[in-house]
């Protein structure tokens, strides 16, 4: 265990971060399996509805720096490919 005190401070700093991140990616992974869910059930008007905030979240999680642009960028495009399929 850390006996400075910056490095206790830096340690319960790097836990809330840790905390922060793993909620997020949380809830990303989540709406993800949401909306692929609903692109195999082929319902068009359910997937719309989930489609942009999905984007938008995965947009949100590259400026936080908790999914790469890369990733972010095949992730948006594989789930827009799936709904351009519904059509």
């Amino acid at each position: 265990m850390a006996s400075h005190k910056s490095a206790l401070k830096r340690i319960k700093q790097s836990s809330k971060a840790n905390t922060r991140n793993r909620e997020h990616v949380t809830k990303l992974r989540h709406q993800m399996r949401r909306l692929n869910a609903v692109l195999k059930t082929k319902d068009k008007a359910a997937a719309e509805a989930l489609l942009k905030p999905t984007l938008v979240l995965i947009d949100h999680s590259v400026r936080k720096g908790v999914l790469h642009r890369n990733a972010a960028a095949r992730h948006k495009s594989r789930l827009t490919l799936k709904f351009k399929a519904l059509a």
